[in-house]
């Protein structure tokens, strides 16, 4: 009787280990890390495979970019690397580089990477992009460069220009990447060029939007706060109304912390477009 008591005790344990295994495998989900971006570049050195993964093909403008590090060797995801990179644009007469980001992991326990470009001007048949990618495995450096494919917009998503101030500035549209007839939460960069290989966030300004129709009467839209800054060195976060599917043109005017407008015009009876501006259409 004492060993059968044991024995059915035994039993009992093992089903609740069991059990409690199974409800914790139920709690960890696997995670896709790929199932919202598209690999669009793929290139290699001596030890291994970089590939580049985007939400949408990578065009002129702002661009969210991952990058996946595979050792040629074992066929390994690399998880512990650090990462940099730095975008070149050659061109006749010269070479210089664009806003960008630092590269971060995107997870502790995943394999991406990512931060964002803003290559502000397209390629052409004889002026292109590459992309040097630096990392460091245990300590141990490594690179690996490549050509980037970097067309034309179909759409106004980034304007470089001098201000009034005589600073260069690059303001380029990040979000939303599919706009919709609602309050739309959107996001912006704002640059300027220190030299030719330093783009960094402008501190402090805001980017005043005005959305209009053209083929409507260019009538506006109700609810738009302008784009500011909540932290230092980030992007730039507003509001933007869209009451109607069509042709949108987001006329903008830039002004520096103290409320000076070094780009852009007020959109009024007489003027119907500010010289400044983003458009799309959904």
């Amino acid at each position: 009787m004492k060993n059968q008591l044991k024995n059915i005790f035994a039993v009992l344990v093992m089903a609740l280990a069991l059990t409690s295994c199974s409800k914790d495998e139920e709690a960890t989900p696997i995670v896709d890390e790929l199932a919202d971006v598209s690999k669009f570049k793929e290139f290699t050195n001596a030890t291994h495979t970089l590939e580049l993964y985007s939400h949408s093909s990578v065009e002129q403008g702002y661009n969210e970019i991952k990058i996946r590090i595979k050792d040629n060797a074992t066929n390994a995801y690399v998880k512990n690397a650090i990462v940099s990179w730095t975008p070149l644009m050659h061109m006749t007469m010269m070479t210089h580089s664009c806003p960008k980001s630092s590269v971060e992991k995107v997870s502790l326990d995943g394999t991406l990477y990512e931060g964002y470009i803003v290559f502000q001007m397209a390629q052409n048949s004889t002026e292109y992009w590459d992309l040097k990618i630096d990392y460091t495995i245990n300590g141990t450096p490594y690179t690996a460069t490549s050509t980037i494919d970097v067309p034309a917009s179909t759409e106004r998503r980034v304007n470089t220009f001098t201000g009034s101030d005589g600073v260069n500035y690059i303001v380029a549209y990040a979000e939303p990447h599919h706009p919709k007839v609602a309050l739309n939460d959107m996001v912006v960069g704002i640059f300027k060029m220190q030299d030719m290989m330093n783009f960094p966030v402008v501190d402090g300004y805001t980017l005043k939007i005005d959305p209009r129709m053209p083929s409507m009467g260019n009538h506006s839209s109700p609810n738009n706060i302008n784009a500011t800054q909540s932290i230092s060195g980030d992007l730039y976060n507003g509001k933007m109304s869209l009451t109607m599917t069509g042709y949108w043109k987001i006329n903008l005017q830039l002004a520096k912390p103290d409320g000076t407008i070094v780009k852009g015009e007020e959109i009024t009876g007489s003027v119907t477009e500010s010289s400044l501006y983003f458009d799309f259409e959904f």
